[in-house]
């Protein structure tokens, strides 16, 4: 009983939302300085690589195999579908919802195969990885997080996942979040935030330009997101109906408001509106309606956009009155946007989808759903910011986790990697030229 059109559907969203990553290292990568361009795009891809072979091993069993006990579904998928096993013939029924009640009866024309439902979720958890790198860049060992990657992925993100959609305490419980606010977002910027605090800040962070080396690339990155955005949040709706198209259209309401209302706090506090302004606002907008667009009315798409867009504005410059340095902003878009998106839906959720859910203050919904839309964020960001500094505190113990001061002012590009992203004649990078940058090279790269 496989739908060939959801199936057709699904595939598509799956590879619009692996070309998030993609489009991600180009947003990172023109955000960093050209001495870091490749490897701030390196720790990317790196992140494709990792999490499919650890997805394939066990992950996807982690994450959303409901075959354990009670108790151990509680907190962890099982065992049953280690390296994807049973997962060929399995089939994704889709269930229709009346009335608050899950009927017996499986919707059909939603059916599409298993495998198709594994790949879709591997998508997720490539990105979510990918995000938190933005947090360390110019300063960390490329080997290093390789290693961090594998863990964060089996340790937080495996587990995460099964709590809120894999059947875990989260989604027991009735938290919404539809396609990953607290999940990706919230859970990455809380890694990422860990991460700054180990890693320590950039030599000269605070009394040295850190621009961006090439807003094109960022721009471009921002279009690569926005566009594969749709495949993530309409296609987190697994079905090609009405939910679905509510999903695709609120992703464009938000994201344009966000990015108009990110122009605006710029032009009014600092004088002048932005490329980065409106590539920021943009993604802004697009973390903060992830966990609410097929939850929400269109006109509370506006209203999320525009918090979003304001909000994380002003968070961006946090990190300078409590000095840390998040490189690329994670924290201040997508922790702070993926809050706002999930508490949003305390007040704001129009469309229940299960039983155990309800709609929002406004809509006549109890204040126990707002109470669980803030108890998510709290116990996801809580337990990733915990994880991840220990974990970071043991890499960095063990086989270093930040690069040596004189690697870093040359570049971590051409010390790590033996190459640089542009061939510009002596122009290395920002303020290096090639022959000092060559003279502080080392002659045997890091890993």
């Amino acid at each position: 009983m496989i739908d060939s059109g959801t199936t057709a559907w699904m595939l598509v969203c799956t590879a619009l939302v692996l070309l998030m990553t993609p489009g991600l290292a180009f947003f990172y990568g023109g955000m960093t300085r050209a001495k870091s361009v490749l490897n701030m795009m390196m720790m990317s891809f790196v992140s494709i690589i990792v999490v499919t072979v650890a997805w394939v091993l066990y992950g996807y069993s982690l994450a959303f195999d409901a075959s354990g006990s009670d108790t151990l579904n509680f907190v962890v998928g099982g065992l049953d579908n280690l390296g994807l096993s049973g997962v060929f013939n399995a089939v994704y029924e889709g269930l229709i919802v009346q009335g608050g009640q899950v009927t017996a009866e499986a919707a059909a024309a939603d059916n599409f195969p298993m495998m198709v439902f594994s790949a879709f979720q591997l998508t997720f958890a490539i990105i979510t990885v990918a995000l938190i790198s933005g947090a360390i860049a110019d300063r960390a060992k490329f080997g290093a997080w390789v290693v961090f990657s594998l863990v964060w992925a089996t340790v937080v993100y495996f587990p995460v996942a099964h709590w809120v959609w894999g059947g875990g305490w989260l989604g027991q419980l009735g938290i919404e979040d539809f396609a990953g606010g607290t999940v990706v977002h919230i859970n990455a910027g809380a890694a990422a935030l860990a991460l700054a605090l180990v890693l320590g800040k950039r030599h000269g962070w605070g009394k040295e330009p850190m621009r961006p080396h090439n807003l094109t690339l960022v721009l471009l990155g921002t279009g690569l997101l926005w566009f594969g955005w749709f495949g993530f949040n309409a296609g987190s709706e697994l079905a090609p109906d009405q939910t679905a198209g509510l999903a695709f259209m609120n992703t464009q309401i938000a994201t344009a408001v966000a990015a108009g209302a990110w122009l605006v706090v710029e032009k009014l506090r600092d004088g002048h509106a932005t490329t980065l302004g409106v590539a920021s606002g943009a993604v802004a907008g697009l973390v903060a309606i992830t966990p609410a667009c097929g939850f929400v009315d269109p006109w509370a798409a506006i209203v999320i956009g525009l918090l979003a867009g304001v909000a994380c504005a002003y968070a961006v410059g946090l990190k300078y009155r409590l000095g840390f340095d998040d490189s690329l902003d994670v924290v201040g878009v997508h922790l702070v946007g993926g809050v706002i998106g999930a508490v949003s839906l305390g007040f704001l959720a129009a469309y229940p989808f299960l039983p155990q859910q309800n709609e929002g203050l406004l809509y006549g919904g109890p204040i126990s759903q707002l109470g669980l839309q803030i108890l998510g964020p709290i116990a996801v960001g809580g337990y990733s910011f915990a994880v991840s500094w220990v974990a970071a505190k043991v890499i960095d113990k063990t086989m270093g986790f930040r690069i040596d001061a004189d690697k870093e002012l040359a570049g971590v590009d051409i010390t790590t990697h033996a190459e640089t992203g542009y061939d510009l004649g002596t122009v290395h990078a920002s303020g290096v030229s090639a022959s000092s940058a060559l003279a502080t090279t080392p002659k045997k790269v890091d890993a």
